[in-house]
């Protein structure tokens, strides 16, 4: 509980900093005066610019840090992540094409995502199932996989066309100029998909266990992982839709959260969720802050961060599985 507390109090301070900091800066009694009563000019600048961003922020790490734990229960592996095996790259392959043909199809970009992460978990996990989802041979597979979705992706850049140009600005990895069509999208799917997520937390602790063990405890394994699975891709899918690719929170989350309360998921689910959205809003505050009036996307945060977590986590299951 005291790790519930302390995280929520970091996430309120961070809310707060991020929406006082920035090229227009205002007090939190400001802040909280102007949302209150509309008037102040500046407060609403910040509504209109900066809310939107800090609330995609928060529900796009959740999304992320929540569907890496659930992959890593239906795989019974500590590296899967939907950035890193392909999943984000596949659903934002799947955005590029369905807004291209699509235009006026925004709202349900998130669902066309979900068919191309979809396609990239089946890829990943059907190919890895042989080797016992040894993780290596995963994170393996799943690199070859993000390669193939993310070259179809970037080849769209070539294509020199209106359309390619907006829609890169809605798929780009960088979290600027979000407005509130942004946040009620994600705040449906995403929402849907966090919902779910806590009700099968019972279903994840069984998962860990021998799947005999499971069998006998009355969970059908494969129809469960299956609805994990799913639950998982809509997450991963819809934060790719909004917020663009990034990589790791779905890594670093659920090992750090597993420190802190353990591996009993009806506390995990909402701890990560809670931690993945604090961690994407530092990252994304640091990006529009440490160089401003220049941003650094927070993906490329996440990238410097997570890198080295994942050669950490890699060379530990080296030695453990006695490589």
């Amino acid at each position: 509980m005291c790790s519930f507390v302390a995280i929520g109090l970091l996430l309120i301070g961070v809310v707060l900093f991020s929406a006082m900091t920035g090229s227009l800066k205002v007090g939190a009694v400001q802040l909280i005066q102007g949302l209150w009563s509309g008037t102040d000019a500046q407060v609403n600048v910040v509504r209109d610019l900066r809310l939107p961003r800090i609330i995609v922020a928060l529900i796009a790490g959740a999304a992320l840090a929540v569907a890496g734990v659930l992959l890593q229960a239906v795989m019974k592996n500590p590296l899967a992540d939907s950035g890193v095996i392909g999943i984000s790259s596949g659903a934002a392959l799947i955005s590029l094409i369905a807004v291209t043909v699509f235009p006026a199809l925004y709202f349900w970009m998130p669902a066309f995502s979900f068919l191309g992460g979809a396609l990239a978990w089946a890829m990943v996990y059907g190919f890895s199932w042989k080797s016992g989802l040894n993780p290596v041979r995963l994170i393996l597979i799943g690199v070859a996989v993000n390669a193939i979705f993310s070259g179809l992706g970037q080849s769209f850049n070539y294509r020199g066309s209106y359309a390619v140009t907006s829609i890169n600005q809605v798929t780009t990895s960088t979290l600027s100029m979000k407005k509130w069509v942004d946040v009620e999208v994600i705040l449906w799917y995403g929402g849907i998909g966090l919902i779910l997520a806590l009700l099968v937390g019972t279903w994840c602790n069984y998962l860990s266990l021998q799947e005999k063990t499971a069998r006998n405890l009355g969970l059908h394994v494969t129809r469960a992982r299956l609805i994990i699975s799913v639950i998982a891709v809509i997450l991963a899918s819809s934060a790719t839709a909004i917020a663009g690719v990034i990589v790791f929170i779905g890594l670093l989350i659920p090992h750090i959260a597993r420190q802190l309360v353990g591996s009993d998921h009806r506390w995990l689910i909402p701890f990560c969720a809670l931690s993945g959205g604090l961690l994407l809003l530092v990252a994304d505050t640091l990006g529009r802050t440490l160089l401003a009036p220049q941003e650094i996307p927070a993906s490329i945060i996440m990238a410097i961060i997570g890198g080295p977590f994942l050669i950490f986590l890699i060379r530990r299951s080296d030695r453990i599985h006695g490589h």
